[in-house]
C-alpha cells in the first residue's frame, strides 16, 4: 500500500480506530456516507481486499421512521437495526475502517484525492465514492417535521400497505398531482388533495378522479409522538387524517461532489451512469444522492454494483 505524508499521521489499530504514526496509509478508496449504499459498496471493497475508510456523520436522513419495508429479509425492520447489523457485519472485515466524522473538504490531487473532516483528519485515497444522501427540504408547517417518515410519508411502495383504506391526504401543488393521486388511489380510496394555497395545476382531472381538492393554507399539524390525528388551517377549521404524502424539493446533503465538477442532473441529483460513475474520473457516487427512487434495497444495490466495479477498475489500473 503506497504511503504520503499530509496534515494528521494515523494507522489502522485493531480496533478500527486511528492511532499516530510516522507515516501515513493512503486508502484504496473513501467512502462518505456510512448507510445503507456506503455500507453495501464498503463490504463489496473489502472482501475485495482493498483498504477501505467510510467517514460518515450519523444523521442518516430516515433516523424517524419506526420501520422499513419493501426489503426482502428486512420487512418490517427497524432502519436503525438494519444499518446497525450492516456496520457490524461491515467492520468483521479487517480491510474496513469507520470514522465518526464530517467530511468538510475534498480535492482532487495527482494521482489521489484528499479529504479534510470536520475534526482535523486530512485523509487520502486513489478513489472517492459518495454515498451522502438528499437533504429534504420540509413544507414550512409546524408539525411537518416531527411527523415526517412516521405518518408524513413520500412513497407508497414504502408505506402504502401500513395505510391501506386508511383516510390519506396528498399534500402537492404542482402538475405532478393527477399522476400521484392515480398513485395512491392504488392503495386507498379514502383520498384528498391538499394543495396549502391556491392550486397551481387543473383540478379537474382530480375532480374527475373522484377526489376533492381543498387549497386552504395549513397552519399545522396536529400528532401525537409523529402519528397524524388531523390538519389545522388558517381558517381553523381542520380535516381528520390518518396519513399524509409528499414529495418535498431537496438538495444534496454534501456539496463537495458538486465542489470537484461532478455533474448534476436536471432534477438535482448527482449525474452516474449504469456503473455508479460520475463525470469525474475516479469519483463515484450511490444511494439516493443519485436517484429519485429512494429505498433501502435500491440504495444497497447501488453500493454493491458500484464497489465491484471500483475494484475493477483498480485492477486495470494495477496492470
Amino acid at each position: 500500500m503506497a504511503t504520503s505524508a499530509f496534515a494528521l499521521p494515523f494507522r489502522l489499530s485493531s480496533s478500527k480506530t486511528f492511532e499516530p504514526m510516522e507515516k501515513n496509509q493512503e486508502f484504496d478508496v473513501i467512502i462518505i456516507g456510512g448507510s445503507y449504499a456506503g455500507l453495501s459498496a464498503a463490504m463489496t471493497l473489502g472482501r475485495s481486499l482493498r483498504a477501505v475508510l467510510i467517514i460518515d456523520s450519523g444523521k442518516p436522513c430516515n433516523r424517524q421512521t419506526p420501520h422499513s419495508h419493501n426489503f426482502i429479509t428486512q420487512d418490517g425492520e427497524k432502519p436503525e437495526e438494519i444499518a446497525r447489523k450492516a456496520k457490524e457485519q461491515v467492520l468483521g472485515y479487517k480491510t474496513v475502517t469507520f470514522l465518526q466524522d464530517l467530511a468538510t473538504n475534498a480535492t482532487k490531487q495527482e494521482n489521489d484525492f484528499a479529504v479534510e473532516t470536520k475534526s482535523g483528519n486530512n485523509i487520502k485515497a486513489k478513489k472517492l465514492i459518495f454515498a451522502t444522501g438528499v437533504w429534504d427540504i420540509m413544507p414550512k408547517i409546524e408539525g411537518f417535521s416531527e411527523t415526517w417518515g412516521i405518518t408524513s410519508i413520500h412513497c407508497p411502495y414504502c408505506h402504502g400497505y401500513e395505510f391501506r383504506s386508511k383516510k390519506t391526504g396528498i399534500l402537492v401543488n404542482n402538475e405532478s398531482a393527477f399522476d400521484f393521486a392515480k398513485l395512491v388511489l392504488n392503495w386507498t380510496n379514502d383520498l384528498i388533495i391538499f394543495t396549502n394555497g391556491t392550486s397551481k395545476f387543473d383540478v379537474l382531472p382530480i375532480q374527475e378522479l373522484g377526489l376533492s381538492v381543498i387549497e386552504k393554507p395549513i397552519e399545522k399539524i396536529e400528532h401525537h409522538d409523529g402519528k397524524i390525528s388531523r390538519l389545522i388551517f388558517k381558517d381553523q377549521t381542520s380535516f381528520q387524517l390518518d396519513a399524509l404524502y409528499h414529495r418535498p424539493d431537496f438538495k444534496q446533503h454534501c456539496e463537495l461532489p458538486e465542489k470537484l465538477g461532478c455533474h448534476l442532473t436536471e432534477s438535482g441529483h448527482i449525474e452516474v451512469n449504469d456503473f455508479q460513475q460520475t463525470s469525474i474520473d475516479g469519483i463515484y457516487a450511490v444511494g439516493d444522492a443519485t436517484t429519485p427512487f429512494r429505498a433501502v434495497s435500491v440504495a444497497t444495490a447501488s453500493g454493491t454494483k458500484a464497489g465491484a466495479i471500483l475494484n475493477h477498475e483498480l485492477i486495470s489500473e494495477s496492470k
